[in-house]
Formats: C-alpha cells, structure tokens, sequence
C-alpha cells in the first residue's frame, strides 16, 4: 500500500490559499487541503524578525506524489521560499485511507 503523507504549507492570502487548494485537489494531487488561520508566524528572514497573519494549508496525499504536489504548489505560491514540508502519517482509519487513496492519482 502506498504511504500517505501529510503535506503543510503556509501563505499570507486566504484566496490564494483556497486556490492552491481547489488546484491541488483537482488534480488529484491531494485527496483534501485544509485550510486554517489567521495564525501569526514570527520568523527571521534576511536578517530581520517579521511577524506576518497567514493561512495554514493542510494537505493529504501520497508520499509518491510529494515531488509533484510541492512543484505545483511552488508553480502558485507567492513567496521566495515557501514552507513546503511532509510528514508520515504511521496509522488511520481504515475506511479514511482507503478514500483518500482512491482520490488521488
């Protein structure tokens, strides 16, 4: 079975957020995003602290997808570097995965 994965990014668009969603999820890139915020990052960048509202964008698929997903999240995501990260998902429902691999390309 193939190993599922839950991918994260964050953005400072909420419309930008929901169609990387709709994007991904179209293309059966991922089975389903969710999307979660305001929340407030506060982070070093070239030097200076920022502090910045963003959306969390939470997304399913499968590890065998993650280089696909993270170029086409890379293709619409506004910043120089995007937080793009994978983590494993070791254990689910059954019936949950199953639908989630049955979404997916």
């Amino acid at each position: 079975m193939p190993a599922i994965i839950q991918m994260i990014t964050t953005i400072n668009d909420r419309t930008k957020a929901e169609e990387i969603g709709r994007r991904l999820v179209g293309e059966k890139l991922a089975a389903c995003c969710q999307i979660t915020g305001p929340i407030r990052s506060i982070y070093r960048w070239k030097g200076k602290i920022e502090e910045n509202d963003e959306w969390y964008i939470v997304m399913k698929t499968k590890e065998s997808l993650y280089h696909l997903t993270e170029e086409a999240i890379r293709r619409m995501h506004p910043y120089e570097v995007p937080e793009i990260i994978a983590i494993p998902i070791v254990a689910g429902s059954g019936e949950y995965l199953e639908w989630l691999r049955g979404e997916l390309m």
